[in-house]
């Protein structure tokens, strides 16, 4: 969702500068700076923004330089009556100062200011299509600077799901998750049970035989995060939004791997769930910046 674009453009008027900004956020948040004379357009310069796209903190700002004036001038009357309200005052606290004298007063900053020329109707219209012009312009630029910026996390995501793939595979090769294995530690700890509490039932003892091993299975684990990997790399293939999904896919990437570390009895195995865990972390901030 990070992006940035400038576009410039000059009309017989004037010329304007558009630049776009965009930065994460959960849902989408449209900014606009406008100098005066704009204001009528803003509902149309969101409405293309909201068009083509659907996530990110977007400020778009514009700069206009006119480039005529009427050369003309008129009395700020409301700067020039705060003046003389004022004077009285002055003459107080400096009482052998001179009289005020009116070029003074029209010296003073703000006290005579510059007229524009205002611009007809039609001169108006072909100025606003031109400016409607220029924020197509630098949101296709800005479109274009998040899809870069989208290629480059795709890679990046692709090596992590990669990673998560490698450590799944590796989990699987480990003696603990070998039936062999399993049973001869299950087999330890049944008889360390049978020997604390002599006079327990068999149907008893099978019980706890059962809920062992279902302790000690990470295959339904394993089984899920192959099936999350397949689920990630489709999403990845599918035009238009996919971060909140990808999101959310990454929290049950990580409910599967804490399972996994909990269920662990075997120290290669917890190492390696811990090393999912934070791949799991690593990629889920990247998915932040996903629209």
């Amino acid at each position: 969702m990070t992006g940035f674009a400038r576009v410039e453009g000059a009309h017989d008027l004037c010329t304007w500068v558009w630049e776009a900004k965009s930065v994460n956020a959960k849902g989408l948040d449209v900014r606009l700076r406008l100098p005066a004379g704009f204001e009528m357009l803003e509902v149309e310069f969101r409405s293309r923004v909201k068009k083509r796209f659907g996530r990110g903190n977007i400020s778009l700002s514009l700069n206009v330089n006119w480039q005529r004036s009427t050369g003309a001038y008129q009395v700020n009357a409301d700067t020039l009556n705060r003046i003389l309200e004022i004077l009285p005052q002055i003459r107080d606290q400096a009482p052998d100062a001179g009289p005020a004298t009116l070029d003074g007063l029209l010296g003073l900053r703000g006290v005579i200011e510059a007229i524009d020329d205002p611009l007809d109707e039609a001169e108006k219209e072909v100025l606003d299509q031109s400016v409607l012009d220029g924020v197509d312009s630098v949101l296709s630029g800005l479109a274009e600077g998040r899809g870069d910026e989208g290629k480059r996390l795709a890679e990046l995501l692709s090596e992590q799901l990669a990673a998560i793939g490698s450590l799944c595979s590796k989990s699987e090769d480990l003696a603990a998750l070998r039936p062999a294995a399993i049973k001869e530690r299950l087999v330890m700890q049944v008889r360390e049970l049978a020997d604390a509490v002599p006079a327990m039932p068999e149907d008893r003892l099978a019980q706890e035989l059962a809920m062992l091993m279902l302790k000690a299975d990470v295959r339904e684990e394993l089984d899920r995060l192959a099936s999350h990997q397949i689920a990630a790399k489709d999403l990845m293939e599918q035009a238009g939004p996919i971060g909140r999904q990808f999101d959310f896919l990454c929290q049950e990437f990580n409910r599967e791997a804490n399972t996994l570390c909990s269920k662990s009895s075997d120290v290669a195995l917890t190492q390696v769930g811990l090393e999912l865990k934070t791949v799991i972390d690593q990629m889920r901030e990247q998915v932040q910046n996903v629209e």
